[in-house]
């Protein structure tokens, strides 16, 4: 990672920890869970794109940081009700014990919620962002984190346990489980950094965003078979467990290495017709894929 991610990354680490509570006089347990949760570890790969989206169209990241937090709040709640054991029943997250090994399926439960109304507050009370461009984002981000988005591919997911989808129906799965939060990271970047951002030029930063979403998410599925839990920091090998459809499941491992490949040069293609070949951008992309955080 160059000097520049890992500045941006060191200043979304203290940006979350400003914006999460730090003391709580009737449920500091809850708080607890909450810091946990967020400041556990992470690639802090979507907060990272609103950031760089941001500064691609040529807004100045600072503004770019509240509405960062805001996208890995969800991220983080959203994977705090994964590791659950009605989901995925994960015990590890990050190399640590998951939420509800910590501090109990209820607390964990509550502090996922708790994350979620953190994520829109503070997307709602972002400084120096226009009244307008905060209630645009709100609406993208509710979109995509819910029954359409994020929340609505959970559900495939776990109704195709035990199945082989077709391609077309995993990718929607995901398109819509992993890649609209991805999205949605970019996109509220990009509107940050420029609110009159043209329509043509936002929709191609949101087919860049859909391409890298899916390409990281076939990597997430090699890495299941050919990861460890050390270094994947969650149990390795748990979607053969809970028989889940996946690109590997579907096309083997060489064969989704062929398809991430691709897609990241989709990827690429979209951020060069919209002339937006920011090297953070770049960058950030293509590590996202190659996982060289």
């Amino acid at each position: 990672m160059t000097t520049d991610l890992r500045t941006l990354k060191a200043t979304i680490e203290d940006a979350l920890n400003h914006h999460l509570p730090h003391q709580s006089s009737i449920a500091q347990p809850l708080v607890d869970a909450m810091r946990y949760a967020t400041l556990s570890g992470g690639k802090r790969l979507r907060p990272m794109l609103t950031c760089a989206s941001c500064i691609a169209v040529g807004g100045a990241m600072e503004d770019a940081l509240a509405p960062a937090c805001a996208v890995e709040f969800i991220h983080a709640y959203s994977l705090i009700h994964d590791d659950l054991p009605a989901m995925d029943n994960d015990p590890l997250r990050h190399g640590l014990p998951s939420n509800h090994i910590q501090f109990g399926e209820g607390n964990a439960i509550l502090a996922g919620d708790a994350l979620q109304a953190l994520a829109f507050r503070t997307l709602a009370e972002a400084a120096n962002v226009p009244p307008q461009t905060r209630l645009q984002a709100v609406a993208l981000l509710s979109e995509a984190a819910g029954w359409q988005g994020m929340v609505g591919g959970q559900h495939l997911d776990l109704a195709a346990e035990q199945q082989s989808l077709p391609l077309e129906h995993l990718e929607a799965l995901h398109t819509a489980k992993t890649g609209a939060l991805i999205r949605v990271a970019v996109q509220i970047g990009a509107l940050v950094g420029r609110p009159d951002i043209p329509d043509e030029r936002f929709v191609l930063l949101s087919e860049f965003a859909g391409r890298l979403g899916l390409a990281f998410q076939v990597m997430d599925d090699i890495l299941d078979v050919t990861g460890s839990t050390a270094t994947l920091g969650k149990p390795a090998g748990s979607d053969a467990i809970a028989e889940k459809s996946t690109y590997v499941k579907l096309l083997g491992i060489e064969d989704s290495r062929a398809l991430a490949a691709s897609l990241l040069e989709e990827a690429r293609a979209f951020l060069s017709r919209a002339n937006l070949q920011d090297a953070l951008l770049i960058e950030l992309s293509d590590r996202s894929i190659n996982r060289e955080f």
